[in-house]
C-alpha cells in the first residue's frame, strides 16, 4: 500500500507519516496517554503539498513546528524530506481539536501540552527518522 501504481509514496501515505510524527513526539514529551488520557487529540483538518517523489523503502526524515496554538486546538506543520535534503519532498499541517475522551467535546489544553507546544513554535523544528536503516 505505501507506492502507488506510479512506484512513488501514494499521497494517502504522507497523512499516516504526519499523524506518526506528531503522536510521536507527543509520547515523547510525556503528553500523550494513548489508550487511558483523559484529553485526546482528533484530527480535524488536513493539508498537504507534494514537491518531488519519495517511496518504499526509501528512508524518510520529518520536520515537525508547531504553527498555532489555541484554546483548545494545535496547528502542526510538517516537512517530509529525503535523508540529509535541504528542501522537502512535501509540506502540509493537521490540526488537533483536543477533546475529552469520553465526551469527545473541546476542552482547554493540558499546561503542559500547552508549553511544550508553544516551545516547538515559529522556528524551533525537531527532526525524526523513518525507514529501514538501524539507528546509530
Amino acid at each position: 500500500m505505501d507506492n502507488d501504481a506510479y512506484g512513488h509514496a501514494n499521497n494517502a501515505v504522507y497523512f499516516s507519516w504526519f499523524d506518526t510524527a506528531v503522536n510521536a513526539w507527543l509520547i515523547d514529551q510525556g503528553l500523550l496517554e494513548v489508550e487511558s488520557g483523559q484529553t485526546i487529540g482528533l484530527v480535524v483538518e488536513n493539508h498537504c503539498n507534494y514537491f518531488a517523489s519519495l517511496g518504499f523503502p526509501q528512508d524518510i526524515e520529518v520536520g515537525l513546528r508547531v504553527g498555532h496554538v489555541g484554546s483548545s486546538s494545535v496547528r502542526y506543520e510538517i516537512g517530509i524530506y529525503a535523508p540529509q535534503a535541504q528542501t522537502a519532498a512535501a509540506q502540509g499541517h493537521l490540526v488537533h481539536v483536543y477533546v475529552d475522551r469520553h465526551t469527545r467535546r473541546p476542552v482547554p489544553l493540558p499546561a503542559a501540552l500547552r508549553a511544550a507546544t508553544l516551545a516547538l513554535s515559529g522556528e524551533g523544528r525537531v527532526m525524526t527518522s523513518f525507514g529501514n536503516k538501524e539507528k546509530e
